[in-house]
C-alpha cells in the first residue's frame, strides 16, 4: 500500500503538465544551458551518456532520473572530470544519503562547464583583451518508494550561467518514475528532465530550456553477467531529423557504389532509431570488480558523421575497476573525425572508511 498518496498524485500531475506544455519543444540550437546533458560519470559516458533505467548503487544516475536513487547508493561520494575539445572541460560531484526514519534518499551534486579563455577584439579585428565562459548547476534531488516496486523522485537545478559579459540563471526540475523488480533484475523508468525556465537572460530574450521526456528498460540476464539498457529519448516529439537537402542513401554495403535519393521507408527508420541509445555491461570476477561498456547512439552517428569518411562516431565505451575503498571508471565517446572525448571518475563508499576505523 502507498504511504502517502497525495504527494505521489501531486507529482504525477506536475509531471504530466509540465510534458503537455513543453510537448513542441525544439531539438539542436533552440534552447540553452545544453551542458546539463552532459553525462555525469564516465560510467554513464561510456554507455552512451544517458542512463535512467538502472537501479544499483550508482548515486550519478540520479541526476538524469531521480527515481533511480535507493539505498545502496548511501554515503557515496562521485567525483568525474571529462576531457572535451580544444580545452574545454566539464565535471560533476555529488553526494548522496538515505535518511532511514522518512524513508527517503537524498543527494546533491555541482555540475560545471568550462569553455576556456577566448580573446576579445573589436569590430575591426583588433584584440582588445579576453574573456571566459563556464555554466553551472547546482542540484539537490530525493526519491521515495510508492509502492514495493515502484519509487518517484524528484531534481531540482538551479543554474548559473556566464558568457563574457552576458549572464544568465534558470531554474529547472526532473521528475522520474522507477519501477524495479529486484528478483528479475528488470528495471523500466519514465523521466521528464530539466522542465522549468530561464529566470533571468543574456539580453532580454527568453529562451527555452532543454526539456526531455525519455523512457528507458535495463535488464541483466539470469546466465550471463551482462546487463542490457536501451533509452527512447524525445517522447515528447516524433520528428528529430533535420532538413538535409544533400541527404543520400548509401548502399555500399549492400554492393551498390551509387548512392540513391532516400526513399520514404528509409527515412522513417532513420528518424526511429534516432531515439534510440543501446548499451551493455558485462561484470567480470567474483565480486565484479571488472566491468566493461559499451554503447551506441544512432542520433549521434547520423548527425556528426561525416559522409565520404568511415567512423566510429555514435560508439562509445569504456570500463570500471575497484581498488580497495576506490572505484575507478573511464569512458570514451566518439562524436566526431577529430577525435573523442575522455572521461574519468572517482568514487567511494564512506561506510568503508568507518569499518576499517572500527
Amino acid at each position: 500500500m502507498p504511504r502517502n498518496s497525495t504527494v505521489p498524485s501531486t507529482l504525477l500531475i506536475i509531471f504530466f503538465l509540465f510534458s503537455s506544455h513543453l510537448s513542441f519543444s525544439q531539438l539542436g540550437g533552440y534552447s540553452v544551458y545544453k551542458f546539463l546533458w552532459n553525462p555525469p560519470s564516465a560510467r554513464i559516458s561510456a554507455l552512451g551518456g544517458n542512463v535512467i533505467a538502472i537501479h544499483d548503487d550508482d548515486p550519478t544516475i540520479a541526476l538524469q532520473n531521480p527515481a533511480a536513487l535507493n539505498e545502496a547508493a548511501s554515503n557515496k561520494l562521485n567525483f568525474s572530470y571529462r576531457f572535451s575539445y580544444a580545452s574545454t572541460n566539464d565535471g560533476y560531484f555529488s553526494y548522496a544519503y538515505t535518511y532511514k526514519l522518512l524513508n527517503i534518499n537524498f543527494h546533491a551534486g555541482a555540475q560545471f562547464a568550462n569553455y576556456g579563455d577566448f580573446k576579445a577584439a573589436d569590430e575591426y579585428g583588433n584584440i582588445t583583451g579576453s574573456f571566459t565562459a563556464a555554466d553551472y548547476a547546482f542540484v539537490i534531488g530525493a526519491s521515495r518508494n510508492l509502492y514495493d516496486r515502484l519509487s518517484y523522485g524528484v531534481n531540482l537545478k538551479y543554474i548559473s550561467s556566464r558568457l563574457e559579459n552576458y549572464g544568465s540563471t534558470g531554474l529547472v526540475a526532473d521528475f522520474g518514475l522507477c519501477y524495479y523488480v529486484a528478483e528479475k533484475n528488470f528495471t523500466i523508468a519514465l523521466v521528464g528532465r530539466n522542465a522549468g525556465s530561464q529566470l533571468s537572460s543574456y539580453n532580454n530574450i527568453k529562451e527555452e530550456v532543454p526539456f526531455e521526456m525519455q523512457l528507458g528498460i535495463s535488464k541483466r540476464l539470469a546466465h550471463l553477467p551482462f546487463r542490457f539498457s536501451v533509452v527512447f529519448t524525445n517522447l515528447q516529439r516524433w520528428n528529430v531529423l533535420y532538413d538535409d537537402p544533400n541527404a543520400v542513401d548509401d548502399n555500399t554495403l549492400f554492393g551498390n557504389t551509387t548512392p540513391t535519393e532516400r526513399s520514404k521507408t528509409s527515412i522513417y527508420f532513420d528518424n526511429l532509431f534516432r531515439h534510440f541509445i543501446f548499451s551493455g555491461e558485462f561484470y567480470i570476477g567474483k565480486k565484479e570488480n571488472l566491468r566493461l561498456r559499451i554503447a551506441y547512439n544512432h542520433a549521434v552517428k547520423q548527425e556528426l558523421s561525416v559522409s565520404t569518411f568511415r567512423s566510429l562516431a555514435g560508439f562509445s565505451g569504456g570500463f570500471g575497476f575497484k581498488i580497495n575503498r576506490f572505484r575507478l571508471d573511464y569512458g570514451r565517446s566518439i562524436f566526431h573525425l577529430v577525435g573523442a572525448v575522455n572521461q574519468l571518475s572517482i568514487s567511494t563508499d564512506i561506510d568503508d572508511f568507518r569499518k576499517i576505523d572500527k
